[in-house]
């Protein structure tokens, strides 16, 4: 049997972007921005269509309808603003637009000498269609214009109204929407909050902030670093576990498989006779003083993140109370965490395949809820590919729906794929690939996969010069230029981005030999840094991020368009906002040798015609110049400053 009025319903709807794997998976966006959608709107003849975009948050009863807009070529968009946090979900309706299709059969037949005063009633038809839903103010006026269009007195006068622009704005103001066709699909969009897409992270292990040797550092230690991290900009403080640390199996220094006394431990060891996830280690404080870390954090604008590790030490309380949750090996002892080639004897790998399951998903479930309670709304996750995809894409999920302003940052260095799928799953943020893009050609490619392709509308790349477990070889050398390099780079290319703090910030260097690993790593010992000193480096984080905050155009990573400079050695790169502001960032990734080029400007991206002159004001040293047309220089001394930060501002 023929479904009822699917042969009144022509408009057929090919090619949504953005449609994730066919609606399985959710857009992301954030509160106050646009999405655009696009769509082919297909039917047969040589009819017109008309289409509307329909879309309403979780908590709306009602869609939203915003016309779609020809784009050529049967494409069609619109703009979908949104204005809460949550879900959403969008769609299309469309039909055959009768009056618009008359309107271009008329001016057609009219440029060929045709006789339209059949074509003139027709229209006169639709003028009283309209009349009948529009308000007394207009009603009179489509009534009388449609009698007057079947007069024959009135022909020549009637045929010029009816390709009129008053003619036009009633067939749009008033449509007459029949066999309307609708999309199969309604497709999910999440949308986070602000610090979702624009965050500067500074991670710091809460022992290591104490300035007095030999005393380790606490909670109450840590509150003292705020001010300091508030003045340098950055508004996520990073915290790796501060749990309880196992004592079975505790690690030395250097990763040593056998600690000596004295020996802190591994903080993502978690778990012994004080409590797990949801206690706080004793050396560090109370509970107490960890909620009143999050409180003095908020007043200097930091949010805490905290750091999700799934595993547990030997003398985590789960392995008496839940060993179900743990696999067991044939000499009685659970299987360890690893990561191969590395291998965490001091904490159990949880069984997922556990016939409680469900147990074992609902205990993380409290965690994160409990650490929300706290005020914890950021949650760093340790690699979370070594876990079950459908766990994470429950866990997200079912959080979210009580807390929506959560924020879940994957360490994902793991292959591309798993990598983009955890991100699907709902993660808010991504590590990435970054640490080891170094060359032009590695950068300018890398960046184009996560900003042109499909990756864009659900991805959000947080870029790390290096981690706690992370000393990548570049900066190996111990070179300030590379440090100030990477740093730059991190912070301008992506909206998101974050450091290892003092390692990177001292340009401590030194590696585990023939590894990509810090040598002394603090994972493992105790640090005494001295808080109170400043380098060149410090100074330049203190300055990038006031201007990534003055500059909105740096607040997006999607906004990135590379420019052509015929110098391997210089990057140069666009971004652009709406509001006008410009942003071009050229880079010298030599350390060692200055380096010039001509640098060529998409004048188009910027509004500058060829023969008007503008100024590009480098908001590092304070610097002008004035360019005109499509190529212009630039010279960079790394000795110096490997870098311009150039805003484009009208002469």
């Amino acid at each position: 049997m023929i479904e009822k009025r699917i042969g009144q319903q022509r408009v057929h709807f090919l090619h949504v972007s953005p449609e994730l794997d066919g609606g399985r998976y959710a857009v992301k966006s954030i509160v106050g921005d646009t999405l655009r959608v696009e769509v082919d709107l297909l039917l047969d003849g040589f009819d017109l269509p008309t289409g509307e975009l329909l879309y309403r948050h979780e908590s709306e009863a009602d869609w939203t309808r915003v016309p779609l807009s020809s784009l050529g070529n049967d494409r069609y968009g619109a703009e979908l603003l949104t204005l809460q946090q949550g879900a959403y979900t969008y769609t299309f309706e469309a039909w055959v637009n009768h009056p618009l299709t008359w309107q271009r059969t008329i001016t057609q037949k009219a440029r060929d000498f045709q006789p339209v005063a059949t074509d003139l009633q027709i229209g006169a038809g639709f003028l009283l269609e309209m009349a009948a839903t529009a308000p007394e103010a207009d009603r009179a006026s489509l009534e009388q214009t449609a009698h007057w269009l079947q007069q024959p007195e009135a022909y020549h006068e009637a045929i010029t109204f009816a390709l009129s622009g008053q003619m036009t704005d009633w067939i749009h103001h008033y449509p007459l929407p029949k066999n309307i066709s609708r999309y199969e699909k309604e497709l999910p969009l999440y949308v986070d909050r602000e610090k979702s897409v624009f965050s500067a992270w500074y991670s710091l292990f809460p022992r290591s902030t104490s300035m007095d040797a030999p005393q380790a550092g606490t909670f109450r230690t840590t509150m003292e670093r705020l001010p300091r991290l508030a003045d340098l900009g950055f508004d996520v403080l990073h915290l790796p576990p501060v749990h309880p640390i196992g004592h079975h199996h505790r690690k030395g220094k250097n990763n040593a498989p056998v600690a000596t006394p004295g020996d802190p431990g591994v903080p993502y060891a978690v778990g012994n006779e004080a409590g797990g996830h949801l206690a706080m280690a004793p050396e560090l404080g109370s509970l107490a003083d960890f909620k009143a870390l999050i409180t003095e954090a908020q007043r200097w604008g930091l949010e805490v993140a905290m750091d999700l590790v799934v595993q547990c030490s030997p003398d985590h309380p789960w392995v008496q109370e839940h060993p179900q949750w743990f696999k067991p090996l044939p000499d009685g002892s659970f299987q360890y965490a690893e990561n191969p080639p590395h291998k965490y004897q001091d904490s159990y790998a949880l069984n997922f395949e556990t016939d409680d399951w469900p147990a074992l998903w609902e205990a993380f479930r409290t965690i994160i809820c409990t650490w929300a309670e706290w005020g914890v709304r950021i949650i760093r996750v340790d690699q979370p590919h070594g876990k079950p995809f459908a766990f994470w894409e429950w866990l997200i999920r079912e959080t979210k729906q009580t807390y929506p302003d959560l924020i879940f940052l994957a360490e994902a260095f793991t292959a591309p794929k798993p990598l983009q799928y955890l991100s699907k799953l709902g993660f808010s943020q991504s590590f990435t690939y970054f640490i080891w893009r170094t060359t032009k050609a590695e950068l300018t490619d890398y960046l184009t996969e996560l900003t042109q392709s499909d990756q864009h509308y659900y991805l959000r790349p947080n870029f790390w010069p290096n981690t706690h477990d992370v000393n990548p070889f570049i900066l190996q050398t111990g070179l300030e230029p590379l440090y100030l390099i990477r740093y730059f780079l991190a912070a301008t290319l992506s909206s998101n981005y974050g450091l290892f703090g003092p390692s990177f910030e001292y340009m401590v260097h030194e590696a585990y030999p023939g590894r990509e690993e810090y040598l002394h790593s603090e994972k493992y010992e105790i640090k005494h840094w001295d808080w109170s000193r400043e380098n060149k480096l410090t100074l330049f984080m203190r300055m990038l991020n006031r201007i990534r905050r003055e500059n909105s155009a740096l607040q997006r990573t999607n906004n990135l368009t590379f420019v052509h400079l015929p110098n391997d050695a210089l990057l140069g790169y666009l971004k652009t906002h709406a509001n006008g502001n410009r942003i071009l960032c050229v880079v010298n990734l030599d350390p060692y040798q200055r380096q010039s080029s001509g640098i060529q400007l998409p004048l188009h991206l910027i509004g500058k015609p060829d023969h008007q002159p503008f100024i590009v004001h480098d908001l590092l040293t304070d610097n002008r110049w004035q360019w005109q047309g499509e190529w212009n220089y630039v010279e960079l001394d790394p000795t110096i400053l490997p870098m311009h930060l150039f805003r484009i501002e009208d002469v």
